[in-house]
């Protein structure tokens, strides 16, 4: 993706959260960029076009960092989890709005748009249910794929909860999510060890 294709993308979703999909022009666009609506058009079909392509790029990016994780998940699936886990808190606390426009304005996607986001999401869930389940062999398929899902609720509340610093809450939510798959184990300096 081009430098001034990205630009875009991340300033409609800071408008998007910020005001509604409804809410925001291509104009407005425009003009948060430094060009004219009009000259969208060179990047973007429509806004319909920039909001798909912001979630779907968001997809992509989640999607690629954990297959690089692949191979270290069936090496050594807890370390795979830890990276997991900390690679997407990276990314809840650097991508607030895109976390907000995903959770508001999904019913704005047209349905192929919703379609391709939607199959890139159960493939992120997948690699994480690879990296949990050999560690929680009591959890079925289902189970598990519940409780990333659940995971992925925690994680993604840094629109509303992130109010203690970067650094302070990237840590409070690693060991939230880590706690919330792996009830049995702590997290201590080091990494996770078991509770006894």
């Amino acid at each position: 993706m081009t430098p001034r294709r990205q630009q875009i993308l991340s300033t409609a979703a800071d408008l998007f959260a910020a005001r509604g999909f409804h809410g925001v022009s291509m104009g407005d666009i425009g003009a948060a960029v430094g060009v004219s609506g009009p000259a969208l058009y060179k990047h973007f079909a429509s806004k319909d076009d920039i909001l798909g392509q912001c979630l779907l790029h968001a997809s992509d990016q989640l999607l690629a960092g954990a297959r690089e994780l692949l191979p270290d998940a069936e090496a050594a699936p807890g370390d795979a989890l830890e990276a997991l886990i900390a690679r997407h808190a990276d990314f809840a606390l650097d991508n607030p709005a895109l976390i907000v426009v995903q959770e508001r304005e999904w019913g704005a996607l047209g349905a192929d748009t919703r379609a391709q986001v939607r199959k890139r999401q159960l493939a992120y869930v997948d690699v994480w249910c690879d990296a949990l389940r050999p560690l929680r062999p009591d959890l079925s398929a289902a189970q598990a794929r519940a409780a990333v899902q659940a995971a992925f609720g925690l994680l993604n509340s840094t629109p509303h909860s992130a109010r203690i610093g970067r650094g302070a809450m990237h840590a409070l939510l690693t060991s939230m999510a880590h706690a919330a798959l792996l009830p049995w184990t702590v997290t201590r300096p080091g990494g996770p060890g078991p509770s006894r």
